[in-house]
């Protein structure tokens, strides 16, 4: 399914009925990578898997984009299928892109869910996390490959290269507008997020790591940390069915 926002075609699925929950997805992700969550709540909610622009299905941007310009994305989104009072899901940039969004108070939201989110300014260089953000996302959206086979092959090959490489092989526009989030910070604006956040993390991510969903928790009024050891940046996939309980319990109030 897709819609025109601002004269770029977004490609998006909608299932379910209920309360309005919208999934945003991580960089070089798409809607694919968060089927499993999708694939669950939609017994109960209506659900809006999102490839954001730039991914996916999608068009790419003509100009880099900052992060701003995904909360106003997700701002236009909302406004173009007249989304109300959503419940809103982001793992990875799709948390950034949440907590921008959030943060400057764009539209009444219900609850907040940010998995292994993005925002906080990286302590190392941003040439370093390119590099390793770029290789982690990779190897892991790979997991999702349902060819067993073909996933171990592309494994292979994917472990022989630099995350780097990967980064200099995305379209410019791409690599231009991951440089320019990576160097913002979002810090300021969790104090400005009213709306109840659930957090979920895995312990052993590297890309964004679990100091990053403390300091989230600390700042955000009405915040709440649940963390998995032995979980990396694909938390909700390594925990699955851990994950689900938790989002159920989270939202056992809002089933309508």
């Amino acid at each position: 399914m897709q819609i025109e926002i601002n004269g770029y075609n977004i490609n998006y699925e909608v299932e379910g009925n209920g309360r309005n929950i919208i999934l945003l997805h991580g960089w070089l992700a798409n809607l694919e990578t968060m089927k499993p969550l999708a694939n669950h709540l939609k017994k109960n909610f209506k659900v809006y898997n999102v490839d954001i622009i730039g991914f996916g299905k999608s068009d790419l941007p003509k100009e880099p984009m900052n992060t701003d310009d995904f909360g106003n994305f997700l701002n236009d989104f909302i406004e173009k299928l007249n989304i109300e009072d959503p419940i809103l899901i982001g793992h990875s940039n799709g948390g950034r892109t949440i907590i921008n969004f959030t943060g400057r108070k764009l539209k009444p939201i219900r609850k907040i869910i940010l998995i292994d989110a993005a925002g906080i300014k990286p302590k190392r260089s941003i040439k370093y996390y390119i590099k390793v953000y770029t290789f982690k996302l990779l190897k892991n959206i790979l997991k999702l490959l349902p060819n067993k086979e073909k996933y171990n092959k592309i494994r292979e090959n994917t472990l022989n290269k630099f995350g780097s490489q990967d980064y200099k092989d995305s379209p410019e526009v791409l690599r231009k507008t991951m440089s320019n989030i990576l160097g913002e910070d979002m810090k300021p604006l969790l104090k400005n997020i009213e709306a109840s956040t659930l957090l979920i993390w895995g312990e052993e991510d590297t890309a964004t790591p679990i100091r990053d969903a403390k300091i989230m928790e600390k700042n955000i009024p009405d915040a709440g940390l649940v963390s998995y050891k032995g979980a990396g940046h694909f938390s909700y996939i390594d925990r699955l069915a851990n994950v689900l309980a938790v989002l159920d319990e989270f939202l056992k109030n809002d089933k309508i």
